[in-house]
């Protein structure tokens, strides 16, 4: 499957139309359509700013790194 992006702008909330299309005439496209997140740049922010803060209490600053690789292969070994 071949994938082809753009981005638009609704200015008719009743309509969409795109020009300039890289497809020739009578080949079958699958439209999808999907909403850009007005709050993921904000929602970004905080998930940083919440890594930030877990990474800074004392309990974060103890694990040593074989703890972590430790763990990890615990997980994927689903113990």
């Amino acid at each position: 499957m071949t994938a082809y992006e753009t981005h638009i702008t609704l200015t008719d909330p009743g309509k969409i139309t795109l020009a300039n299309l890289p497809f020739r005439a009578g080949q079958q496209v699958k439209i999808m359509i999907v909403i850009e997140d007005e709050n993921r740049a904000e929602r970004l922010r905080q998930w940083k700013a919440l890594f930030k803060e877990l990474q800074s209490l004392p309990q974060a600053q103890q694990i040593t790194d074989e703890e972590i690789a430790k763990e990890i292969q615990a997980y994927r070994a689903g113990k």
